[in-house]
This record gives structure tokens, sequence and C-alpha cells, in this order.
């Protein structure tokens, strides 16, 4: 398939840009333009050239298939393409729908006219994967619609509709209808009127009180953007269109693009940003898997967590039919729900008519017999596997064939509870994160007899309720509940040796994390861990306890939600204060292991707490319960509150090296009244380690 189509419509010639899915510009599309280009050149009957994408795109940009491949700077690189087509001697109209960004749109922006649909989509989005424009983005963008506007669609990399930039310089033309007649009709006007060539890099920046704005700028994005250096890079590129020639301008841009590139942050987000993409792909699952028909879904359990489930398919427009026991309860959850959509509308997220169209949606029963008709069934009950069996009994019963029967469990076995009904090919785990209806993350749990077609359906549907579906194997906790067992193990060893709550929240949360591990239990609530925890006490009588936290919560303690936790909590407010009676608890558990407490550092918590991390995630991948390493970043990236300037922790453990991770391991494991067993690397950690391999 040719990607650049060359074709001509009297004295036009149309270049059509066809690169599925969005036109993203690789090394055979760029050859294409060239090619075009150059011929349109060579033909005196050609008078105009016409570039135009699909109604979905006239170029997304980069071409995410040759990400990190050495097709992505073969030449033609996009700025010889823009050269070529700047300094074409006959007029090159952009004709532009659906989303125009990235190199897509300094590609429009190297052209001499550029028309466009108001709905079309324009962005300069290279600073969410921690670099900037490299085609000269940055130096034409702030010479069309201002400096105020590029360098807020620069630094933001959010999209703008065409519409909005229709007074610009941006656009010498709004198009409603056809798009390709509109552009050939514009094509012949500019012939016609023999109109001179505009170059978007002749034009200068005429803005008064310019310095003053950009040092503004400056100052402010570097104090809210200090873990990512690529908006302030921003700043100084667009400060060089403003006060130097354009040649200057694009030297500067050129040598921060590449500075940015090398950086540990951009490789961070841009793994994110790839792995996102990877964790949609399952690898014995084929792409044209079929799918069920989800229409209707039922969610069993309207406290917080059923309650958020729910909002996501009301968010989707899918109707949600809620159950519950108790009539009290069921209001109460319908309640909550609607409470939390006049929040959102008052802070002017959401329309009082959406809330209705969203609250119209959901519907509630008391019984069983009335969700039976539902394509998907949720449930988000207290658990405790007894009470999984009685729901997923009951539902094998009631519910249609084809439904797919879900549980919303964090750490129970699947297969057992897919082993409650007599289709475990329909079961699945949905594991969501609190807030359900906030998080982006969904983890799929896939056990021994779950469906393909099952896998296909619910990963889809995580898209359509634009979260991020990770699929985990079956083990105790999955991925980032397992792995957050040996995080905290970490966490209460070094409490028990000398560290405060404090400190290692302090630590952790200065390292990046969204909240320290202290803080975080307090937040989801203690009483969740401590049955967690007695179900494996009872289930693993040698296992090493948790005495000082098992202790708090044989008090009542168990966070935001009593008052007091880990730390205590005034009413009404959120603050986590340190309080006198948990330091108590602390030095008296203490005293009776017969430990003296000693001085840690910063340091040491964050290794500890985050080469546990790595190696429980070595051994998942190990076991097959993860099918790739980003997967695993992905579950922390977006349901743990990992920083993204770390790219999750195992590339982090990458960043750092794995020898000196393997290294440092054996060091935690040589420490007097270390747990030796727990410090022992995962073997497949050493055998990178000494191979020079990694986990990408």
């Amino acid at each position: 398939m040719d990607t650049a189509q060359y074709e001509i419509k009297g004295d036009v010639a149309v270049i059509n840009l066809n690169n599925p899915p969005i036109n993203g510009l690789g090394l055979s599309l760029r050859r294409g333009i060239i090619a075009g280009v150059e011929r349109a050149q060579e033909d005196a009957a050609v008078r105009a050239i016409v570039l135009i994408g699909t109604d979905r795109a006239f170029s997304g940009g980069a071409d995410i298939k040759e990400f990190g491949t050495p097709k992505s700077s073969q030449e033609p690189n996009l700025l010889t393409v823009i050269r070529i087509v700047e300094s074409s001697s006959k007029p090159v109209i952009a004709a532009i729908s659906g989303a125009c960004m990235g190199g897509g749109l300094e590609l429009a922006l190297g052209c001499h006219f550029r028309i466009a649909r108001p709905d079309a989509q324009i962005a300069l989005p290279e600073v969410k994967l921690g670099i900037l424009p490299g085609a000269g983005g940055t130096q034409r963008l702030p010479r069309v619609v201002g400096l105020d506007t590029a360098l807020n669609m620069i630094v933001s990399g959010n999209p703008v509709a065409a519409a909005k930039l229709k007074d610009t310089a941006l656009f010498d033309d709004m198009v409603e209808g056809n798009l390709a007649e509109a552009a050939l009709a514009f094509a012949r006007k500019v012939i016609d009127e023999n109109r001179p060539l505009k170059r978007v890099r002749d034009m200068r920046i005429n803005e008064p009180g310019g310095e003053a704005y950009l040092a503004f700028a400056r100052n402010t994005v570097a104090a809210t953007t200090k873990h990512f250096p690529a908006p302030l890079k921003c700043v100084e590129a667009v400060t060089a269109a403003f006060a130097k020639p354009f040649d200057e301008g694009m030297k500067i841009e050129r040598e921060a693009f590449v500075w940015l590139m090398n950086t540990p942050e951009s490789r961070a987000l841009r793994h994110a940003f790839i792995g996102e993409r990877a964790a949609a792909k399952i690898p014995d699952v084929p792409s044209d898997t079929p799918t069920r028909k989800i229409e209707r879904v039922a969610v069993i359990g309207a406290g917080t967590m059923g309650g958020g489930i729910a909002m996501n398919f009301l968010n989707a427009g899918i109707p949600v039919v809620l159950l519950e026991m108790k009539q009290e309860a069921l209001d109460r959850g319908i309640a909550t729900i609607r409470k939390n959509y006049e929040n959102s509308v008052k802070k002017g997220k959401l329309s009082s008519e959406k809330l209705e169209q969203r609250m119209a949606l959901l519907t509630s029963t008391l019984s069983y017999d009335e969700i039976g008709s539902a394509d998907l069934v949720i449930e988000a009950v207290f658990e405790d596997m007894g009470v999984k069996e009685q729901v997923f009994t009951r539902l094998d019963q009631v519910m249609k064939p084809g439904a797919i029967l879900a549980s919303n469990t964090s750490t129970l076995d699947m297969n057992r509870i897919a082993g409650f009904t007599k289709r475990p090919q329909d079961v699945v785990g949905l594991h969501f994160f609190s807030p359900a209806n906030v998080m982006r993350l969904l983890e799929i749990v896939r056990a021994e007899q779950t469906g393909k077609d099952v896998l296909a359906t619910v990963m889809q549907l995580a898209k359509t309720i634009k979260k991020v579906g990770v699929v985990s194997g079956v083990c105790d906790g999955f991925i980032g509940n397992r792995m957050l067992k040996f995080y905290r193990n970490q966490a209460n060893a070094l409490l028990d040796e000398g560290a405060s709550p404090q400190q290692i929240d302090r630590a952790l949360e200065k390292w990046g994390m969204a909240m320290g591990p202290f803080r975080m239990g307090d937040l989801a609530g203690l009483d969740i861990g401590w049955a967690v925890r007695k179900r494996q006490y009872a289930e693993n009588p040698g296992m090493k306890r948790s005495v000082i936290a098992d202790r708090l919560c044989e008090l009542g303690r168990f966070g935001q939600k009593t008052g007091k936790g880990w730390y205590r909590y005034e009413a009404g407010k959120r603050d986590a204060l340190p309080d006198a009676e948990v330091d108590e608890i602390i030095k008296a558990a203490r005293a009776e292991a017969g430990v003296t407490p000693r001085k840690i550092s910063d340091e040491e918590i964050v290794e500890r707490c985050m080469f546990a991390l790595v190696n429980e995630g070595a051994r998942i991948l190990e076991e097959g319960i993860a099918a790739r390493a980003s997967d695993i970043d992905m579950v922390y990236l977006t349901g743990y509150g990992f920083p993204a300037h770390r790219g999750g922790p195992m590339l982090y453990a990458e960043t750092v090296g794995l020898p000196n991770v393997v290294e440092k391991m054996r060091r935690f494991a040589a420490m007097p009244g270390a747990d030796k067993a727990f410090w022992t690397p995962a073997s497949s950690l050493v055998c990178m380690a000494n191979s020079g391999e990694s986990f990408s």
C-alpha cells in the first residue's frame, strides 16, 4: 500500500496521506511526500499542491511503530520533508481534518497555506513524552498564534479545536463540508489570485511586553514542573523564537530536543506511552478475536467501590443496574453517586443535563432475579471467600448464558471463585482501584479457564471506560497488591529498626511517590490489610507478623475513616498529624523484640522499599503472572501513585542498573538481623545483571 497517494485534479496535484490509523510520519510516508512534491515540481501543468489526510487525521505525528528503530531518524527525516515542502516554488496547501498533532502540525506549518475543519484537533504534545517539538514547532507556532497561545499549547501538550484558532494566522480558511473539494477550490483561488507564497519562518513576532511575559512564564513553569525538564526547555525554545532569527532559534530547539531525548525523565515517559499500548495486547489472544456485546451492566454492592465502578459505565453511556441486599444501603449508594456528579457540576466539569442523563441510565434492585439479562455483572462485595461463594453460586443460577461474571477481588483466588460456577470460561477478575471512578488502572485477572473472547471483551471495555487494562495471572494479590506486600514489608521493617512513619512517608514522597505507605494505608483503611493478613496468617502459620500494624487495628485505628490510624486526623480534615499513642506502640514493640533503634537514612528507606518491589516484580515475570515488565510498570504508574518521571519500578531498576540493584540487595541481606531469604535476588534478576540484559 502506498502511504502517500499522488493524483492530478486539473492543475492541482493532490498528495493523499494514507498511513492508518493516524497517518504517522513513518519513513515510507516521509519518502512519499517528498516524491509527490518533487513530481509536482517537475510537471509544468501542475500549479499548486494539496496535502490532505483522512477524516480521522491529517497526521498524528511520529509513527509509533518506528519508535526506537533506525527508521525513526533515517533520511529523509521530518526536518528534510518540511524543508522541501517549504522551499517548493509552487504553493503547498495543507488541508486539515481530525488530528493534526506533533510532527503533523509541524508539517502543516511548513506549508504555505492551511485550511481546516473547525473540529480538527491541533496540538504539539511532545512535552508529554518528555521532549519538545523537534522540527520547528517551537519556532513556527508562536509566529502564527502569538506567544501566549503557542506557549500554553507547547508546555501543556493539550489539543485545541481549530475553531478556537480561527482568527490567527495559523489558518487561511475554515471549512465546513467536503474538505477535499474545499481544498481544490482554495488551491485554484491561490492560483487565480497569484498569491505570494507565505513562509511562516519569515514572519516576525511583534509583541510588546514579550520579554516580561516570557520571564513570568519561565518562573511559573519552573515552579510547577520540578520533576520534568521538558516544559522549561519549551519556554527557552519559544523565547528563542521571539528573540532570535529563525535559524538560530531552530538550532536552540534542536539542541534542546537532542538533550531531552537522553534524559531519564523522557525515557520514563516514552516507556509509559509505549507500555500503555503494549498492555492492551494479550500475547495468546489474537487481535481479531470476536468480542461479546456489553450493552447492560450489573454491579453487586452499592458501597464506595460498587458505586465508583457503576459510575465508569454510566460515564460511557452504558446502562447499569445496582444490586444491594437492603434498601437503606441502596439508597445511600445512589445518593453518593448523585453527590459525586453534583460535585463535578459545581466544579464546571459536568453539565446538569449530563448529570441527569447519566443518572437516568442507573436503575436499582434488591433482587438477583432482576439482573439476569445483564451482559456483564461485577461483584464488589466484602473481600471474603465465603461471601464470594454465595454471590457466584447465585449468579450462576440467574445470569443469562454468555454473560460475563466478574469479581472485583483484590487478592483472592480467581480459580476458586470461577469454580463456584458451572461456567468458569465466563469468569474473570476486574480489579478496580479506589476511587474506582477516578483511578485509571483496571487489573484484569485471568483465571485458568477464562475464555479468550472474555479477555478480548473486557480489554476492549477497559478502553471504553477509559481505563488502562493490564492482564494478570492468578496469585495472592495479583500484580499490584502482591508486590505492595513486599514494599510494605520493608516499610514495616524500617519502622521496627528505628525510622518513624513520618520519616518513611516523607522520604518516599520526596523521591516522588504520590503518598507514603503509612499515609496510603490510612487513606485506604487499615482494616482491609488486616483482614488480608489474618487470612494469610491462617494459611501460613509461620508467616512473620506485622505486630505494630496489627496492634493499631486491634485498637480500632483503621485510618482516616476512624480519625486514627498511623496518624491522627481532626474532624473534617485529611491532614496526617503525628500521634504520641502510635509512638508508644512502636516503642513498646521494639522493646519486646529486643530491638535498639538506629538512625536510618532516607536513601536506605527508598532503596529498600523500591528494590523490594523490583525483586518481587522479577519473580512475577518468572512465573508468567505478568506478560511483560512494562505491564508491571503500568500497574504501578496508573494504580499506585508511582512517579511518572521514574517510569515504574522495573524501568527504575534498569535506570539504576540491574548489577547495582543485585549488589545492594546482597548488602541488605548482610546487615545485622536482616531477613536473608527476603533479600535473595530473583534468579532472573541475577541472570540479567550478569549478562547485561534488561527487562525491556
